[in-house]
């Protein structure tokens, strides 16, 4: 497991979370909202750091944000674990998915953004 970079401990054995605005504050041997930051021992864990579950090149018209750099190709990447708990969300089966049953496989940082560049993509979403 990769330490997370963004939280702080709080000095009990809890954490809280700073990555996003829900800050929750996280038990030992508990996971936050998005479901895959865990704290072990105090000390917060982004469980899901190096793996995906979808990649995928993409005109970057098919993504919500098409007027940034109309006419490229952005470098998608999926993970499991979400902060929101959207109605219609197209991705819940990735977005709820549990550590133990997703399919994901390694992707290092540095390796994603080879793909990006030797794919021709202009972004990565």
């Amino acid at each position: 497991m990769h330490e997370a970079l963004q939280y702080k401990k709080n000095g009990d054995s809890t954490v809280t979370c700073s990555l996003c605005n829900h800050r929750c504050t996280i038990k030992e041997g508990k996971h936050g909202i998005c479901g895959v930051r865990k704290n072990e021992r105090g000390t917060l864990f982004a469980e899901t750091y190096g793996k995906i579950s979808a990649e995928a090149i993409d005109p970057i018209e098919k993504k919500p944000l098409f007027h940034y750099l109309p006419g490229t190709l952005s470098y998608s990447l999926g993970g499991i674990g979400c902060n929101f708990h959207c109605e219609h969300c197209q991705n819940w089966h990735i977005s709820r998915a549990n550590l133990d049953e997703a399919p994901l496989r390694h992707l290092a940082p540095g390796e994603g953004v080879h793909r990006a560049v030797a794919g021709g993509c202009a972004s990565i979403s």
